[in-house]
C-alpha cells in the first residue's frame, strides 16, 4: 500500500505552494486582503482591552482574569491572532510576490498554521450558535456596552470566518484536521473544570454537573462534539464550493512569476483557455 506524505495528509505539499493559499484571493488584491485581515484584527483586540478596560473601570476587574476560563475568549484571541500573522504573510506576498515566512519556516508551522484556520472557521460558528441558542436570555441587552460586547464576540466572529472562508483561496480542510478540533475541546474541558476548583465558578452552565447531573452535562458534551463535526463539514463545502464557482481564479502579486493567472479560469485544473475563450496569456516575471 502506498504511503501518503505527511505533508499531504497536513495540506502542506510543496506542489502547491505556487497557489499561496493563505495570502490571496480570488476577489481582493493581495494588498486589498492584507488591509481587511489588519483592521478586523486591530478591531478585535482593541474591542478585547476596551472590554477589559471597561470591566477594570465599572467594579469588575476579577473578570479580566476569568476571561481566559471561557471558550468564547479562547477563540476570540485565536481570530485576532490569526488575521493578524494572516495580514503579515499577505503584506509580505504582496509586497515581493513571495511566501517570506512561510519559506524560512519548517513546513511544520505551515501546518500548523492550516490548523489554525481550521479553527477560526470552525469555532466561531459554534460559539455564536451555543451562545443564542443555549444561553442567551431575552430580552436583549438594554445596555449598549453589553450589547456590543456580545455582537462583537458572538456574532461578529462568524462573520470574520465568513470572510476567509469566502474571500481566501484556501483549499478544503484537510480531514486529518479533525482529531486537532477535538483535541482542543477536550483541553478546554479540562481548563473549564479546573477553573471550577480554582475559582469556584463554571464558565458555561451547562457543565454544572451538580445542578444538570452527569448525563445531562454528557449529553451536551456530546451535542457539542455533533456540532463541530457537522461545522467541519459544512465549511469544508462551502470552501469546496467556492473553489468550484471561482474555477481557480487568484488575485496575484504583481511581483509574483505566475502574475497574469488570475485571469485565467480553471488554469490549476489544466485549462488555459482564458475566460473569454481566447488563450491564457503568461507573463513570467524574474525575481
Amino acid at each position: 500500500m502506498r504511503r501518503i506524505p505527511s505533508s499531504t495528509l497536513f495540506g502542506v505539499d510543496p506542489v502547491h505552494d505556487n497557489l499561496h493559499y493563505y495570502e490571496t484571493s480570488w476577489l481582493l488584491s493581495p494588498t486589498l486582503l492584507a488591509s481587511l485581515r489588519a483592521l478586523i484584527s486591530t478591531y478585535i483586540f482593541v474591542s478585547i482591552f476596551f472590554i477589559w478596560g471597561w470591566d477594570g473601570t465599572h467594579g469588575d476587574r476579577d473578570a479580566i482574569g476569568q476571561s481566559f476560563s471561557f471558550f468564547t475568549w479562547l477563540t476570540y484571541w485565536g481570530l485576532g491572532f490569526y488575521t493578524l500573522f494572516a495580514a503579515i504573510h499577505t503584506a509580505c506576498y504582496a509586497h515581493t510576490g513571495r511566501s517570506v515566512l512561510f519559506d524560512r519556516w519548517p513546513r511544520a508551522l505551515r501546518a500548523m498554521h492550516g490548523i489554525l484556520y481550521t479553527t477560526i472557521t470552525v469555532y466561531p460558528p459554534l460559539v455564536t450558535l451555543v451562545f443564542w441558542i443555549i444561553l442567551f436570555k431575552p430580552p436583549f441587552y438594554k445596555e449598549v456596552f453589553t450589547g456590543w460586547s456580545n455582537i462583537s464576540q458572538h456574532g461578529l466572529n462568524s462573520l470574520y470566518a465568513i470572510l476567509e472562508i469566502a474571500l481566501a483561496t484556501t483549499a478544503p480542510h484537510p480531514w486529518i484536521y479533525i482529531p486537532f478540533l477535538i483535541l482542543f475541546l477536550l483541553l478546554y474541558l479540562c481548563v473549564a473544570y479546573i477553573t471550577v476548583h480554582t475559582e469556584g465558578f463554571y464558565a458555561y452552565s451547562f457543565l454544572d454537573i451538580k445542578t444538570n447531573g452527569s448525563p445531562l452535562v454528557t449529553g451536551y458534551c456530546f451535542g457539542i462534539l455533533a456540532a463541530i463535526l457537522v461545522i467541519f463539514l459544512v465549511t469544508w463545502g462551502l470552501i469546496w464550493l467556492r473553489n468550484w464557482l471561482v474555477k481557480g481564479r487568484i488575485k496575484r502579486s504583481a511581483r509574483d512569476p505566475l502574475y497574469g493567472q488570475d485571469r485565467c479560469r480553471g488554469l490549476e485544473a489544466g485549462d488555459q483557455a482564458g475566460v473569454k475563450g481566447e488563450p491564457c496569456e503568461m507573463k513570467h516575471v524574474q525575481v
